[in-house]
């Protein structure tokens, strides 16, 4: 296992997590439950779920499409995603 790699993916995706909505919905839920076990066993799977897909889905695409592709496709989906908010704000 390369522990440079699993470090800064911790640090990263713990970073990005802080304050989002899953953590957001995952107060909620435990505000509003008699079992925060529950709460936990639940959030935490549907988080690990995610990320297994997230993982077989990149393995996928990285035998599809080079790394610096796989970069420049992200970087404008975000910055299209972030546009289309800015013109269509929806409703709060």
């Amino acid at each position: 296992m390369d522990l440079k790699t699993l470090l800064t993916t911790f640090g990263v995706i713990f970073l990005a997590e802080l304050g989002d909505k899953t953590q957001l919905a995952t107060m909620a839920f435990s505000a509003n439950s008699q079992s925060r076990v529950a709460v936990f066993i639940g959030s935490a799977g549907a988080l690990i779920l995610t990320s297994l897909l997230g993982v077989i889905f990149g393995s996928v695409v990285h035998k599809l499409f080079s790394p610096q592709i796989i970069k420049t496709g992200a970087a404008v989906l975000f910055i299209g995603l972030g546009l289309w908010m800015l013109i269509f704000p929806g409703k709060g």
